[in-house]
């Protein structure tokens, strides 16, 4: 092995090290401060290793894995989330009766599975990543055992999960059958093919690919899941589990299913005769799945009166967003991409974190009637929540405005003046429910006959919301800091995505 692979699998290797140390503490302590001080120790390490992986890209760690800059980004990007994370569970945890050691070991678990997906580059390393991570999922979704709410969800995840996974195996195999290789780089050859195995192989992949993503149609499981699982844990579905699979789409799945050059390259090769029908309608099939997912979580969410439910629907929307990035294609979408991902991480971590620190060890702070009156108790929660939210609906001076500008210029440059149109108008349509909780906040507290509305399961006087401890605020901070200064001075970020997205899709 050479000295450049030791480097790069650094990271991953130093994951691996701190999900047994951090077991190895949960079984001979009770206490939750030695697991979760050695879980911020190694995702710190991990980011560190990361810096030195970056000196010697792109390289390959045998025919599982490769790296290369957009790679070391997604694990950056999932490290550091995974750390907010943390913190934020710190509180969460505190106040009920399990140890938190078996948590924090599962979250890295999760982690490295993320990190492992986004650097796959066999259909084994891939499959591998995403059961790691589905599998930790299902036990940090069910994590509250005394909610029943919970239990449900991580069942409904398991279920749901496994036959995503069956879709996708059984896909890979008729790729395998058509093709003779594992290698996900070799999936383009595949869709240009004469043969019907490879298209067909890759649509039951699309399946799992768009269960992971919660897309329409693959959507349904989102609202349920976020709802029963603890909100530290919700934020991470929301964030890193879907970070790591837009990443692995971005390297491997989108010239299969779109083409090298976007729609555009799309429609050149359909001119060519070089791809058969079923390949030639991915494009379309993909055009379809952003429209709907733009429109149905924006939709969706304007009666929702759970904010867990809310983002969720959220969530929908945003990938729908992605979505059109990939259909553009080329060396501006694929800086849109990342950029976007930047965006959506902080602001969707920024909001699930102030649902966890409103929480109580009762129950979470999911509805709308926990928020009322809430500038008048704590103004400077409110005001980071206010932040966060118009950051997901995209109005300007925040991270999302950015965010979806050049997603939107993605959109337009390739003449997806359809697509393009219909984002600006989700945009507009999701400025409605975001600003509803908005004006919650900075009404009087709600009255005993408000606490029975749908979704809520409580009032702001119900809702003992416990101290919010230092680190946890501190975290809070800096994602707030963050939201502006992508809002307000992007340039630096985008300079620096630009300098490894160079060649596009």
């Amino acid at each position: 092995m050479s000295a450049t692979t030791v480097v790069g699998l650094l990271p991953l290797g130093v994951l691996a090290v701190a999900g047994i140390v951090v077991l190895m503490l949960a079984a001979f302590s009770r206490r939750i401060m030695p697991a979760f001080v050695a879980t911020l120790a190694g995702l710190a390490a991990a980011l560190a290793c990361t810096g030195v992986a970056w000196l010697r890209v792109p390289y390959a760690a045998g025919a599982l894995l490769s790296f290369d800059g957009f790679v070391l980004f997604g694990i950056v990007l999932i490290a550091a989330a995974a750390i907010f994370v943390a913190v934020s569970s710190w509180a969460y945890l505190a106040g009920g009766k399990d140890n938190g050691g078996e948590y924090y070991f599962l979250l890295l678990v999760a982690t490295l599975g993320g990190c492992i997906l986004a650097a796959s580059s066999a259909f084994a390393s891939f499959f591998l990543g995403l059961e790691m991570l589905s599998v930790s999922l299902y036990a940090l979704i069910g994590w509250r055992r005394d909610r029943g709410i919970g239990t449900e969800a991580a069942i409904k995840y398991l279920i749901l999960a496994g036959a995503s996974s069956a879709f996708l195996l059984f896909g890979m195999a008729l790729v395998y059958a058509a093709t003779g290789t594992m290698d996900l780089f070799r999936l383009a050859a595949a869709a240009t093919g004469q043969g019907i195995l490879a298209p067909v192989g890759l649509g039951m992949m699309l399946v799992g690919i768009g269960f992971k993503l919660a897309v329409v149609p693959f959507h349904l499981w989102t609202p349920d899941i976020y709802d029963g699982a603890p909100a530290p844990v919700a934020g991470y579905i929301a964030t890193v589990s879907k970070g790591a699979m837009v990443v692995v789409l971005a390297r491997a799945f989108t010239p299969a299913f779109i083409g090298p050059g976007g729609t555009a390259g799309a429609a050149a090769t359909m001119a060519g005769g070089a791809a058969n029908g079923l390949a030639a309608g991915f494009p379309w099939v993909f055009t379809v799945i952003a429209a709907l997912s733009m429109f149905a979580g924006n939709l969706l969410a304007l009666r929702e009166a759970n904010i867990k439910r809310l983002l969720a629907y959220s969530s929908i929307a945003h990938l729908g967003y992605v979505l059109v990035a990939f259909l553009a294609g080329g060396q501006q979408a694929l800086r849109a991409v990342a950029f976007y991902l930047v965006t959506y991480f902080v602001t969707t971590l920024g909001a699930f974190a102030v649902v966890a620190a409103l929480s109580s060890k009762e129950r979470d702070a999911d509805a709308i009637g926990d928020y009322r009156g809430l500038a008048g108790r704590r103004p400077w929660i409110a005001a980071i929540f206010t932040t966060m939210l118009l950051s997901l609906a995209g109005l300007p001076l925040t991270a999302g405005f950015v965010g979806k500008f050049v997603i939107l210029t993605a959109g337009a440059g390739a003449q997806l003046w359809a697509l393009a149109v219909i984002l600006a108008v989700n945009s507009t349509i999701s400025i409605f429910y975001y600003l509803r909780v908005v004006s919650a906040m900075f009404r009087g507290p709600e009255t005993a006959a408000l606490a029975g509305t749908p979704g809520g399961r409580g009032s702001a006087a119900a809702l003992a919301s416990p101290a919010i401890p230092f680190l946890a605020a501190l975290a809070v901070a800096v994602l707030t800091l963050a939201v502006v200064a992508l809002g307000v001075y992007p340039s630096p970020v985008l300079a620096f995505i630009g300098t490894f997205t160079t060649g596009g899709f």
